[in-house]
């Protein structure tokens, strides 16, 4: 059922972000041929006006045909005769609605949960060896506000950057009293308990979900999301992952059955789809950044061939022949492609996407939060 709910998921997510692309093409008067959702054989076509409207076989791709896209042609309402701040807006507006979804999928989550795991000291673990609670350290009541610099937003932000630091001295941020204070050097060291898991002895509070607080966590979340996919893409520069740690469609699919299958199991239909939701809100946000990259095919390499166009126009006062961009994306897209099916996005760190909610098996998403323990 889960990978049915994946395929479909994917379909509704290149479908909103060409949606994106069509309508501020429309709204700005370029016209388009062709609205596509899919790829290959045509399941339903429609014609309405000049644009065709197409749904097709394949779920793993779509467009929005342009006039004039990638070819010369003397139609004044083709997209390359457009001034290059309506291109600017028409690229950008496919990642700007994946994001918009990925946001909104995870208010609607947030608005059935019965609290979040707010970054808030409690207390500390009797057993912790860390020298916790002086003045030139963390104590209860104090706001992880940043650690090296990271934007603490959930507890799970707080683990990620401690397992993430060169050694176990960190520079902290936190809001005492209403104020930021600086804890630099600070020596947070986790230690083992007796089932061998590692702990950093810290107690967090709950924060109620009120409806200051989901959209106040919902912003953070889908923040939180652009950050773990550049996270994800830095790791994957320097080397710290390589490409079999990254995912691409048919490992996206599967994650989705995964989580959806084992949650299902454990803990009933109702939790597992809202956890699939949630991984689908993350896909949103992923698929929104990487395609921002300025990377031949992708929006964000178009939006850099407008810029450069623009310049080229302002000393020459000519602009690049459009085949000639046509022929890059062409190459870009074929290579894609071919990455695509093994790793068109990145994935989270391990442990980097945790579910910042409470929640239990008994009472479903509304539970009796307990207290999170770091």
């Amino acid at each position: 059922m889960f990978i049915v709910i994946a395929i479909i998921a994917f379909g509704v997510l290149i479908g909103i972000h060409e949606f994106g692309h069509f309508i501020a093409a429309k709204t700005l008067g370029v016209k388009v041929n062709e609205f596509s959702i899919g790829m290959g054989p045509a399941i339903f076509k429609r014609q309405k006006g000049e644009t065709l409207y197409a749904l097709r076989c394949l779920p793993i791709g779509g467009y929005c045909a342009m006039e004039g896209e990638d070819e010369e042609t003397d139609d004044p309402r083709c997209f390359v005769k457009q001034r290059a701040w309506k291109k600017v807006i028409i690229l950008c507006a496919g990642s700007f609605m994946n994001f918009l979804l990925g946001f909104v999928l995870v208010l609607i989550i947030f608005s059935q949960v019965a609290g979040f795991n707010a970054p808030v000291i409690s207390g500390f673990a009797e057993n912790n060896p860390n020298p916790f609670g002086g003045e030139d350290s963390l104590q209860v009541g104090d706001e992880i506000y940043s650690v090296d610099g990271h934007r603490i937003y959930f507890t799970g932000n707080f683990s990620l950057f401690l397992s993430r630091g060169a050694d176990t001295s960190y520079d902290v941020v936190v809001i005492r009293d209403g104020e930021k204070v600086e804890l630099n050097d600070l020596k947070i060291e986790p230690y083992e308990q007796a089932d061998g898991s590692m702990l950093y002895g810290i107690n967090f509070t709950i924060a109620e979900a009120s409806l200051g607080n989901i959209l106040k966590y919902s912003w953070y979340t889908t923040i939180d999301f652009v950050r773990q996919v550049w996270l994800a893409l830095s790791d994957l520069v320097s080397g710290l992952v390589g490409l079999d740690d990254m995912a691409g469609v048919v490992g996206i699919v599967g994650m989705i059955n995964d989580v959806g299958s084992q949650t299902a199991e454990s803990e009933g239909v109702g939790v597992a789809i809202m956890d699939v939701l949630y991984l689908v809100s993350f896909i949103a946000i992923n698929l929104a950044v990487m395609n921002m990259l300025p990377i031949p095919a992708l929006d964000g390499g178009r939006v850099l061939f407008v810029l450069i166009n623009a310049v080229v126009r302002l000393f020459t006062r000519r602009s690049i022949p459009a085949r000639y961009e046509g022929y890059v994306h062409t190459a870009g897209f074929v290579a894609l492609l071919g990455l695509m099916v093994v790793v068109p996005a990145a994935s989270p760190s391990a442990g980097a996407l945790p579910f910042p909610y409470r929640r239990c098996a008994t009472c479903a998403l509304r539970t009796c939060p307990p207290q999170s323990s770091r």
